[in-house]
């Protein structure tokens, strides 16, 4: 049976398909995932082919569902019925990742002939526990044995993926001294548990704040449960937009925010207004249907302000709306499943060699298939084409501006102290799907509310003034920069660790002078 959770006040456009309901949806919403015409055949690529056709911006040429959909069905079924362990999947595909040891209770300390140039290196995996029914957090951390940890570096990951999507910069981002590395899968989505999800506000704004603090106050959890005072967070995506509500929620908590292509930055609004259509046109779609071989190695590459913008189906915006996603029809295609998950992996790792595309796609089907949980809060979020309900250009100037809980935030005289800025960093891919022009309205907006601070702020907040922002493109990559071209992350994202600790361990010699 086909669950679906629909957002109350969410009013959207009707498609010009017609639907029926082969399958009972649950007691909340009568929408189905299955569209036909009365006049048409219900083949699904029927179906995918009536919208490249009525969307009069496409210039597309038609594709056959072998072409869609590489995958053979035999392959497809034999997937399906192996059914590989989440954890084994993505076990698999970390074990690609060189030089790192699993921990154990002999190795805690440097062997004298270990063979990583870099330093001895251990990684966990664990499932961290949180409060309340079935919340526990997906966990992979690398640390440098035997030295000090200044700092801690959190990475999460986008929509429906996971911690090993990270897998080629776990390794070079860990040379860095000083610093332990946590990645996390957030609750609902990779191999996290995935409670169930429901939004009991009635208000528009109510709803995306309810469907927001879902994920960020597992995060807070989380960082208690560690004991960590503060981390740099590497967010990517759904990730980024996250780490922005968190760090509004959660004030003197991250040092510096690393968005790496972060969705809901611009604003839109029919993706704002309740009264108002879905967006119409949206550069989404290029995520599932662009080449990434041709963007990493530079054939036909576009920018991000240049990526090809299509109408947003009208069935698409019927189902999103309806909390149909995906992954819901990933499920419910059984054998097919794999064969549907081919059509996406097929396009986007097709640059990677065959053993790395082979064990994200085995990665990423094994999320994907897993029970529907922290997806059903996207609606309430984000619209169709990827714009947020609540863009994050209207409130990233206040990241970094909050006042600070007691007791961590009081001066001599009892006084309530305001954070005092933070760095942020916007990553985009130069063949980027999401629009770096958000990114750089929003560095505008950051640099002005320094401005600003500097201008109006008390003295306290005048002399630990620490905001500042940029925008940093990659090249030859797309949507997923860290793995496109992990080498040009990497490196951008060891200069921003560099400057972090180096920053910090100032911090701390003048504090030790002022105490002497």
């Amino acid at each position: 049976m086909l669950k679906t959770q629909a957002a109350s006040t969410i009013v959207i456009r009707r498609p010009r398909l017609y639907f029926s309901a082969p399958h009972a949806a649950n007691s909340r919403n009568t929408s189905s995932a299955y569209a036909s015409s009365p006049s048409e055949s219900e083949d699904p690529e029927h179906i995918f082919m009536a919208d490249q056709e009525s969307d009069s911006n496409s210039k597309q040429p038609r594709m056959s569902l072998a072409q869609l959909f590489p995958q053979s069905f035999g392959e497809s079924a034999k997937q399906w019925w192996a059914c590989t362990n989440p954890k084994l999947a993505e076990r698999r595909l970390l074990d690609m990742v060189p030089y790192l040891k699993e921990a154990t209770a002999d190795n805690l300390t440097a062997p004298p002939n270990s063979d990583d140039p870099f330093g001895f290196r251990v990684w966990r995996s664990e499932m961290v526990e949180l409060s309340g029914k079935n919340r526990a957090l997906n966990e992979y951390s690398v640390e440098r044995v035997g030295e000090k940890v200044d700092e801690n570096l959190v990475m999460l990951h986008g929509y429906g993926a996971g911690l090993g999507f990270f897998y080629r910069n776990y390794e070079p981002l860990t040379r860095a001294p000083g610093w332990k590395l946590y990645a996390l899968d957030m609750l609902g989505m990779g191999n996290s548990t995935r409670p169930s999800f429901s939004v009991k506000a009635k208000t528009r704004e109510a709803q995306i704040t309810e469907a927001e603090n879902w994920f960020i106050d597992s995060l807070e959890e989380w960082r208690t449960k560690r004991k960590l005072d503060n981390f740099t967070l590497c967010a990517h995506s759904l990730g980024g937009y996250l780490g922005v509500a968190y760090a509004l929620k959660y004030p003197g908590r991250i040092k510096k925010l690393i968005l790496a292509s972060p969705v809901g930055v611009p604003a839109d609004p029919h993706a704002i207004s309740a009264e108002m259509p879905e967006p119409e046109e949206s550069a989404m779609q290029n995520e599932f249907t662009r080449d990434q071989e041709s963007i990493v190695h530079g054939k036909n590459a576009t920018g991000p302000a240049d990526a090809p913008k299509r109408r947003v189906p009208g069935w698409l915006s019927y189902l999103w709306d309806a909390n149909v996603s995906p992954f819901s029809i990933v499920r419910l295609t059984g054998p097919l499943g794999p064969r549907i998950v081919s059509g996406w992996s097929s396009r986007r790792f097709n640059h990677l060699p065959q053993n790395d595309a082979s064990l994200l796609h085995d990665y990423a089907f094994s999320i994907f298939r897993q029970s529907g949980s922290g997806e059903y809060a996207m609606p309430y979020l984000l619209a169709p084409g990827a714009f947020a309900r609540s863009p994050l250009i209207s409130r990233i100037d206040g990241v970094g501006r909050q006042v600070l809980p007691a007791p961590m935030g009081s001066s001599a005289a009892g006084v309530p102290l305001r954070e005092t800025g933070i760095p942020i960093v916007m990553m985009y891919g130069d063949g980027d799907w999401m629009d770096a022009a958000g990114g750089f309205a929003a560095e505008q907006k950051l640099l002005k509310a320094r401005e600003k601070a500097l201008l109006t702020g008390t003295d306290y907040e005048k002399k630990n003034e620490n905001g500042a922002a940029k925008v940093v493109i990659i090249q030859d990559a797309g949507h997923h920069l860290f793995i496109d071209n992990p080498e040009e992350f990497n490196k951008h994202m060891r200069a921003e660790m560099d400057e972090t600790r180096a920053e910090g361990l100032r911090k701390k010699a003048t504090a030790s002078q002022s105490e002497a």
